[in-house]
């Protein structure tokens, strides 16, 4: 399945997620590409919109390989840290730390955070390839007891996928296409241009404006 672009991506995923509409829900979107997906999905949905906000930490003799993921408030590591120094993983938690409070400053300034307790999570993105960060991102999010975590992706890798399902954490995977041959993110769209964080702010903006 090809997409024109995001827009249209986040059409059908929002045809999906009807039952969701004016529900107890926030819309989670994962920067920057889930951002512009999550605003429109938002909107249809008349749900509030929140930016999740995580990074992976990287092994260090392979710093695209995941090792755990870093949110403000916590971190998650995978059974692939335990030959890392301590250290390492201290140090890496601090830097992304600090660049994660420079985001949030920037994306919303003083506001504070969405309460996540016991609302359903509705994570979107514009696709996924590993799934290795998503899953300890939302980990991250469990402990903070919403009522049901649902992932909404137009398209994942089978791997991917499986993962997914079989997360303790995860109440529901909507998905709109898994493609056998599949490398990365951006072949099943028509049009991917980057997301930038220019973008994001203005449509965190218009919510806010709205929502207000």
């Amino acid at each position: 399945m090809m997409f024109k672009d995001r827009i249209e991506a986040a059409m059908l995923l929002a045809d999906e997620l009807e039952s969701y509409r004016g529900k107890n829900a926030i819309i989670l979107a994962i920067p920057r590409g889930g951002v512009p997906m999550g605003y429109i999905i938002a909107k249809r949905l008349h749900l509030p919109l929140e930016v999740v906000l995580s990074k992976k930490i990287g092994h260090p003799l392979h710093k695209e390989f995941a090792i755990g993921a870093v949110t403000l408030k916590s971190q998650v590591l995978s059974n692939a840290a335990a030959d890392v120094s301590p250290r390492y993983l201290d140090e890496e938690t601090k830097k992304i730390r600090a660049l994660l409070t420079k985001r949030y400053r920037d994306y919303y300034g003083d506001k504070p955070p969405l309460q996540l307790k016991d609302k359903i999570l509705i994570i979107v993105d514009d696709g996924i390839a590993t799934g290795n960060t998503i899953i300890s991102t939302i980990e991250m999010l469990h402990a903070e007891h919403p009522e049901k975590i649902v992932v909404a992706i137009p398209v994942s890798s089978q791997d991917a996928l499986q993962k997914l399902k079989n997360s303790p954490f995860i109440d529901d995977v909507v998905c709109l296409s898994t493609p056998i041959n599949f490398r990365a993110v951006g072949q099943f769209y028509r049009n991917f241009d980057q997301v930038d964080d220019a973008e994001v702010k203005t449509l965190l903006k218009e919510v806010s404006a709205n929502t207000n």
